[in-house]
């Protein structure tokens, strides 16, 4: 896992495991019930966090003018991709300085190379620092739940060049929905090293059933109160 592939491997890979179809029944769980589930959760919790979401759309925007809300390219269920939405954290201009200093700091490119995120990233905005420890910044995902391109829990969707992070894994990531929540929130999160995140999201995708997906989602409330994990 971690395999550093050419721009042109990266995508072949990407393509073939896009192109696969799991023909795996859902293990222990109805699928309509989970998603009737899915469907009510994230309704409601809507109605509750929208005027909390307006509010932090507004500071974003007013700290430097910039959109508060931005989506991403990642990859969900059977490897199709979808636009995951999240606030903004991040300085404006986050992908470039991005580059900037993975090119001029060695340390931060090993650190992000291994886990996809920097314990010290100086992209992100005192603002962004209270709403990911928080994860507020995670709740327009409620949206991309009831578009049906989520689910309440599930593994944490991930973008391309985490594909080969995954490996012969990736099979297992893509036979279930991306959550909002899941395994990885509730056992450690950023504390936890990429491979064991992983293992985590091999097994949800391999034991899941209705009764965990409830478990895993009261869980997340403590988590989320202590910010266990979250950066």
């Amino acid at each position: 896992m971690g395999l550093r592939l050419t721009h042109q491997s990266r995508h072949a890979e990407t393509a073939a495991f896009s192109s696969a179809r799991l023909d795996r029944n859902e293990i222990g769980a109805n699928t309509s019930a989970k998603r009737i589930l899915d469907v009510v959760v994230a309704s409601i919790a809507l109605i509750f966090v929208l005027p909390l979401l307006v509010v932090v759309g507004v500071l974003i925007r007013l700290q430097d003018g910039g959109q508060a809300v931005y989506s991403q390219k990642r990859y969900g269920r059977n490897g199709r991709t979808f636009k995951c939405y999240k606030l903004r954290s991040m300085v404006a201009n986050a992908d470039q300085r991005l580059i900037e200093i993975l090119a001029q700091d060695p340390d931060a490119r090993i650190e992000w190379d291994q886990t996809q995120k920097l314990t010290h990233d100086p992209r992100i905005t005192p603002l962004g620092r209270f709403i990911r420890k928080t994860s507020i910044d995670e709740l327009p995902q409620l949206f991309n739940i009831l578009k049906g391109e989520m689910s309440i829990v599930g593994p944490r969707p991930i973008v391309e060049n985490e594909i080969t992070k995954y490996g012969e894994f990736y099979r297992d990531y893509c036979s279930v929905r991306p959550g909002l929540t899941g395994l990885w929130q509730v056992e450690g999160r950023s504390d936890t090293t990429y491979e064991q995140r992983v293992q985590l999201d091999v097994k949800y995708a391999t034991t899941r059933n209705f009764t965990g997906d409830i478990m895993i989602m009261l869980r997340t409330v403590p988590a989320v109160l202590l910010s266990r994990g979250a950066r």
